[in-house]
């Protein structure tokens, strides 16, 4: 891949981080936050009963949560979904993040925006283990795809 191209990128998960902290920007407590991001998970794609099987499931989560990885290592999607209202809004977060992108793009991409928000601070820890073990999962989805394409 150029370099040209990788900054591109790079410059798209920023943008993405960044619109992410400019939303939360606006709400002046966590409640509304909280409520936003309820919000957001309202507002995820419809997600197929038949895709909610084990092999999609997220294990290290409270709630229950299912991610399912598209895609090869040029472009990955994921769809997802959670039985939790908030972790929903969780998952709507991190698919703009991570979604749509490169295999390499997300093993290089740190969530910055979740310590940009406050969210590190203000998840019970049962949801901060579950983001954190969403997000090793969708990188070891893009792990596995990038070594079977190489």
């Amino acid at each position: 891949m150029n370099t040209d191209a990788t900054t591109d990128e790079q410059t798209q998960q920023d943008q993405a981080q960044q619109e992410i902290i400019d939303e939360f920007a606006f709400f002046s407590d966590w409640t509304e936050r909280y409520q936003y991001l309820i919000d957001l998970g309202h507002k995820l794609p419809d997600f197929p009963e038949e895709l909610k099987r084990e092999e999609f499931k997220v294990h290290g989560c409270q709630s229950q949560v299912w991610l399912v990885p598209e895609g090869d290592a040029d472009c990955m999607r994921f769809r997802a979904i959670s039985d939790s209202a908030i972790v929903s809004g969780l998952i709507a977060l991190v698919l703009r993040v991570y979604s749509g992108r490169t295999a390499r793009e997300i093993l290089d991409t740190e969530p910055s925006y979740i310590q940009s928000i406050g969210l590190a601070k203000h998840l019970s820890p049962t949801r901060s283990n579950g983001l954190v073990a969403m997000l090793k999962t969708l990188k070891g989805h893009a792990a596995r795809v990038l070594e079977s394409a190489a």
